[in-house]
């Protein structure tokens, strides 16, 4: 791709997660970055500071010098600063197609799915930068710029169907579901961009088997499925799943291929760690290493992060769709088999609460309380007919609404997990509870 050494990358909206992991990356192979942003913190722009990636809010005096804009997706031309460059005539590059340019480079492998992107790229980049020269983006906000890459592992958002630029070498599918239902019209019309997408993959596609929509994909690559049974390329058999994470061997044309661990909770990261298995064997890397590289894999952020706050284990989680929220839900009881389980859910956007309300209230139930914290709405939405007591009236486990400002309900629990979930600013109400506990605890002491 044709980037010089001597522009500076000014991104619009640096801190959104994928932005951040595109500057990190940038920066980290040695180009001149920085960008702007509104002035309320956000977790992604911890590692940008930490490597003194220069910050600003924004401001069409920002737009000065030699720059290349890298627009966020959700910022309009109209944006003050995005006009600001088209005025001047600087080039404005929208993410998805600067980042579809960019991987023409390396061995690209593409995570995407309706669920489990960041989670399955996190494992992805552990495994494969523990084996060969590697450069990654992680939806964490996590970015990371090898000078001599081989492999290039990258999430990848089918939102508005910007995946559509991006033509990798390979693709882990994890899921076909319904999501943004301010977009997508029906799962037909979700189909039919992983469809879309899969058409442009090279050499080959590694999906979820039991998913019935990407049974029915199509693809000029050759499509290998992963799962726990027969029909599955890739399976995994003697699954063990303990309070330790879970163990398994992978069988492919009848044979084990190898024996792995995986230090993570919920059946779906063994179907993540399939996948990671799934591409590393196809590109030919010893199963041995792989393995090796698993065992030692911790997370990503915001994806079952957890702490012990006095006696209570606090899970932060950005689960905002019913199968997430089934999937986190899983891992704790998995992890935690004798404590009780506690869920505070905030919604993400109106349009998302009302198209799948019955189901955020069937996950939901699957914890032992239930409560609640406002809607979260959007840069796209800020109102919507669905009121988060609509919600409450559907779980039989609870559904009290929190305030920040009043989180006592929450103190009558002990030795108990409580599980924040919520791709909006729920870790205020994390973080509240945490000070909450802290104080009442240590002055009942």
């Amino acid at each position: 791709m044709d980037i010089h050494k001597n522009n500076t990358y000014h991104f619009v909206g640096i801190k959104g997660s994928g932005m951040s992991s595109l500057a990190l990356l940038l920066h980290q192979k040695g180009y001149k970055v920085q960008g702007s942003d509104v002035a309320e913190y956000f977790f992604t722009q911890h590692e940008l500071e930490k490597e003194n990636v220069p910050i600003m809010t924004f401001d069409e005096k920002n737009i000065d010098g030699d720059l290349v804009i890298i627009a966020g997706n959700a910022f309009p031309d109209s944006h003050v600063e995005i006009k600001a460059a088209l005025k001047k005539g600087l080039p404005v590059i929208r993410y998805h197609k600067f980042l579809g340019d960019f991987i023409q480079d390396f061995t690209s492998v593409a995570v995407t799915g309706s669920h489990g992107k960041t989670s399955t790229t996190g494992m992805l980049a552990h495994v494969l930068s523990g084996v060969a020269p590697t450069s990654y983006l992680i939806g964490d906000g996590t970015g990371h710029g090898e000078p001599d890459a081989t492999f290039f592992a990258f999430e990848a958002c089918e939102y508005r169907r910007h995946f559509l630029s991006y033509q990798p070498d390979y693709a882990i599918i994890t899921n076909i579901d319904f999501d943004h239902p301010d977009y997508y019209k029906s799962i037909e019309d979700v189909f039919d961009a992983f469809q879309t997408f899969s058409a442009g993959v090279k050499k080959g596609i590694v999906a979820f088997g039991d998913d019935v929509n990407l049974r029915r994909l199509e693809s000029k690559a050759p499509i290998y499925y992963y799962g726990v049974t027969d029909k599955d390329d890739f399976q995994a058999v003697n699954v063990q799943r303990t309070t330790e994470g879970s163990s398994f061997d992978v069988k492919h044309d009848k044979k084990i291929i190898g024996h792995f661990m995986v230090p993570a909770y919920g059946l779906h990261n063994v179907l993540n760690a399939l996948g990671v298995i799934a591409i590393s064997y196809l590109e030919g890397l010893d199963m041995r290493e792989v393995a090796s590289e698993m065992a030692s894999f911790n997370g990503v952020k915001r994806r079952f992060s957890e702490k012990k706050v006095n006696d209570m284990i606090v899970v932060d989680d950005y689960a905002h769709h019913p199968a997430e929220i089934k999937a986190t839900i899983d891992a704790a009881r998995q992890k935690y088999p004798d404590k009780e389980i506690i869920a505070v859910f905030q919604p993400h956007t109106f349009t998302r609460t009302i198209a799948l309300l019955d189901d955020f209230a069937k996950s939901l139930d699957l914890a032992d309380r239930i409560y609640l914290c406002d809607i979260f709405g959007s840069a796209r939405e800020n109102s919507g007919t669905v009121k988060i007591e609509d919600l409450g009236a559907k779980i039989s486990k609870g559904g009290e609404v929190l305030k920040v400002e009043n989180l006592s309900p929450l103190l009558t629990y002990q030795d108990a997990v409580i599980i924040f979930m919520g791709a909006g600013d729920v870790q205020k109400f994390e973080i509240a509870y945490e000070k909450l506990l802290s104080s009442t605890r240590k002055n009942n002491m």
